[in-house]
């Protein structure tokens, strides 16, 4: 097995949880928050369907609601701080953007 097949297969290993869920990205460009989509969430990284075009390496800031199936206790905002490390361009023309997270913080139900 080749060293980026095995480093794919390790950045997998945390559960997928296969959900579209709403989330705030913060452009890098101008601070600016989209909203967006996500494809998929796991405890290392999110897919999110974006309109901007990011670049891979591009530090990424956006904070997600997780529901009752992935917290099995209530809803949950959650700030997260990552990396794009992967760009998919759909020729439907969507933009999906694979985001490793570095850092998280649970947010107060207040807190934006």
């Amino acid at each position: 097995m080749t060293e980026s097949a095995q480093s794919a297969r390790d950045q997998r290993s945390m559960r997928r949880f296969s959900m579209q869920l709403p989330v705030q990205v913060k452009a890098p460009q101008d601070g600016q928050e989209v909203l967006a989509v996500t494809k998929d969430v796991s405890a290392r990284g999110v897919f999110i369907y974006v309109d901007s075009d990011l670049a891979e390496n591009t530090p990424i800031e956006f904070t997600l609601t997780l529901p009752p199936e992935i917290t099995m206790t209530q809803s949950i905002r959650v700030r997260c701080k990552g990396k794009v490390v992967r760009i998919d361009r759909e020729q439907t023309g969507r933009v999906g953007i694979a985001a490793m997270i570095d850092h998280y913080q649970f947010l107060e139900n207040d807190q934006a």
